[in-house]
């Protein structure tokens, strides 16, 4: 079993603090948590400042606290990933979760899987097949494939919209730790 609490560090160094970034599509940013996706949790989960909205108020309200809920309840425990037994491939995928999101995050750890001999459906659902299969691999072994998924998947975004070279040296950073 991993543990979210050594997990989080990791995502929160990656994600950083607010900004409000014009070429982000997800809109104004706090602790790796969008705009645009607090708006989809509705203000039951996003309402921070307790006006009844979800707005830009809300994302600067956010406490580090907020987001540890959230990526708690709406991400770590909500895919299993608690359920991988190695700590470092646990938190690689939750940290490219939050980033890429969590279905193309699961589609880089089954192609990690195919790539480390374990013939996987790539769906990008984290099912019992791919955590047996993640379980069942040598987890160095994964972990190297999947840095080489991650880097190959923020190279192709970049080659489609340049625009997002700006975060080019992060995105590396991020696949390859």
């Amino acid at each position: 079993m991993s543990w979210f609490e050594l997990a989080i560090p990791t995502v929160l160094e990656h994600e950083g603090g607010y900004v409000d970034d014009p070429d982000d599509h997800g809109g104004a940013t706090n602790y790796g948590i969008s705009l645009r996706y607090l708006k989809k949790q509705g203000a039951d989960v996003g309402d921070f400042d307790g006006d009844g909205d979800v707005d830009v108020d809300d994302i600067r309200a956010m406490s580090v606290d907020d987001a540890e809920h959230i990526y708690r309840t709406l991400w770590w425990d909500r895919f299993g990933y608690g359920d991988i037994v190695d700590q470092a491939l646990a938190t690689k995928v939750f940290d490219l979760a939050v980033n890429m999101g969590a279905r193309q995050a699961h589609r880089l750890l089954q192609r990690a899987c195919r790539a480390a001999g374990k013939p996987v459906t790539v769906d990008g659902l984290l099912g019992p097949v791919t955590l047996g299969a993640v379980n069942d691999l040598p987890a160095t072994a994964v972990l190297a494939a999947l840095r080489s998924e991650a880097a190959g998947f923020y190279r192709v975004l970049i080659a489609r919209d340049p625009v997002r070279r700006k975060w080019q040296t992060g995105w590396l950073r991020r696949a390859y730790s």
